[in-house]
């Protein structure tokens, strides 16, 4: 690998210039409305089918995808694969049957985040500033838990790819994503996706060819029921839940990943009116589909390698040892590309929680365009150098467990006021104490329980759609929203 570290230098600075030179192209949007914040928040509303699609893609499957999901499998078999597999059809419905519904609904409601619609569509004046800001306050907190574990993916790989330390090639990645998010707010990040997701896309293309290559899937099924016959034939679905059905519990837990998750369904905010959502299905369904594959490296790493330290390590070692040191190289590159369209999409959305929530649920007359944009960007700076140290100083974990506890304790504070409003709207009582009992079951299963990472969540989902309803009930029903009055008055 030494004689080609010229190789993987020159392409990650080429890589470098294409991103850098995306945000800086993108930088004209966030200006063009007169420096409105939608320009750096939701991209104007400007993007196309193609870039809407890739940028979802690229985002939900990217870090956890190629890094932690073939740990996962390395660890627990061939349950990951089918687990990972329920993200495609996931991600189509909630484009086909929620991106059109959230995006119409923000947009009459001058929503340019999730935390802000969840505030207009349930409460006015101090109430609705309440709902804010408690939803930016989690968004921020739980969002930096799962940007942690991006940046330490990004380092692991870029470490061994460019021989550096582990912290050196985690501060370069979230330079980098710092610089071109800083530059073009949500439209970088879209676009950059859209260049990682079609890397992404190859390398997925090219890691299959080479597996199945050295050893059909037959093979392969035979091969890890002789190391242990639980890694194809699995007793229970840990680690999603402890019996063999919880894993397709991991459908409608990603549908609710792509629909309610702030740093996913922001995706929806930002589509042009005219976009075709089954266009944007269309996209979505193959690339998802191929990306699904990825956790196979970690049953072939099984095979090959059954006694790796660690299991996180299954795709930094494959790519050493399995491909030829310029094709490996550029897998890399393509994967830290989709550790990177995680990273920048989660520092966007945290930063936006802080610079745009945080302000309005704080001081809801401060609205001066260029100081706003500029809090805007001072935020992805301060809060993309928080993440780096929480990395620094954070203790051994496992990629996907801490991906999920962010994401899915997430989901279970939103999932009322985001989604279960989409049937049946409370009001900012129930939204507030959805949010409370989401965030607190969720949570504590996750770290205190063996309920499975699936199970934790929608749990929380079920005991905050409780509480949203009961509580709106007891306290005056149903919020009617009026977007013509001045909320933030």
């Amino acid at each position: 690998m030494q004689e080609y570290l010229w190789l993987n230098w020159l392409i990650m600075l080429g890589s470098i210039a294409g991103l850098l030179w995306l945000g800086w192209k993108s930088s004209a949007t966030v200006h063009a409305g007169g420096d409105d914040e939608s320009g750096f928040l939701i991209a104007g509303r400007s993007l196309g089918p193609f870039v809407g699609a890739a940028t979802i893609v690229a985002t939900g499957y990217s870090g956890w995808g190629f890094m932690g999901s073939p740990g996962v499998a390395y660890q627990y078999g061939a349950i990951e694969l089918l687990g990972n597999f329920m993200f495609a059809p996931a991600m189509v419905i909630a484009v086909l049957f929620f991106a059109r519904f959230l995006s119409k609904r923000a947009e009459e409601m001058h929503s340019c985040t999730i935390p802000e619609y969840a505030a207009r569509t349930h409460a006015d004046g101090m109430l609705g500033r309440w709902v804010q800001g408690v939803a930016a306050i989690m968004t921020i907190v739980l969002l930096l838990v799962f940007l942690t574990s991006q940046i330490k993916a990004v380092g692991i790989l870029a470490a061994g790819w460019l021989d550096l330390p582990e912290a050196w090639g985690a501060t370069l990645m979230i330079a980098i994503i710092i610089i071109y998010t800083v530059a073009g707010g949500l439209l970088a990040v879209a676009w950059t996706d859209a260049l990682m997701l079609v890397g992404m896309v190859i390398a997925a293309i090219i890691i299959c060819i080479q597996i199945f290559g050295d050893i059909g899937p037959l093979q392969l099924v035979a091969a890890l029921n002789d190391i242990q016959p639980v890694l194809v034939n699995p007793a229970t679905a840990q680690p999603y839940g402890t019996t063999p059905a919880a894993v397709f519990m991991v459908l409608p837990y990603a549908f609710m990943f792509s629909a309610v998750l702030p740093y996913m369904a922001v995706r929806f905010l930002a589509f042009r009116p005219d976009v075709k959502l089954t266009t944007v299905a269309a996209y979505v369904a193959p690339f998802a589909c191929i990306l699904s594959l990825i956790p196979i490296v970690g049953l072939y790493m099984r095979v090959q390698m059954p006694d790796l330290a660690e299991a996180d390590k299954a795709m930094p070692v494959y790519l050493e040892t399995f491909l030829h040191p310029a094709l490996g190289g550029f897998i890399t590159l393509c994967i830290l590309f989709a550790m990177q369209s995680t990273a920048n999409s989660l520092l966007h959305t945290v930063a936006s929680a802080a610079s745009h929530d945080m302000r309005l649920a704080l001081f809801p007359r401060h609205k001066n365009p260029a100081t706003v944009l500029f809090i805007n960007r001072a935020a992805v700076v301060v809060l993309g150098l928080t993440g780096l140290l929480m990395m620094l100083f954070a203790p051994p974990f496992l990629l996907s467990w801490l991906g999920i506890l962010g994401t899915g304790t997430l989901l279970a504070a939103l999932v009322g006021p985001i989604f279960v409003a989409s049937f049946w709207r409370g009001n900012g009582w129930g939204a507030l104490a959805s949010m409370i009992s989401g965030f607190t079951v969720s949570g504590s299963m996750l770290l205190w329980t063996q309920a499975g990472w699936v199970i934790g969540p929608l749990t929380g989902c079920l005991v905050a759609t409780f509480f949203y309803v009961a509580v709106s009930l007891v306290t005056g029903g149903r919020f009617v929203p009026n977007p013509i009055t001045a909320w933030n008055s």
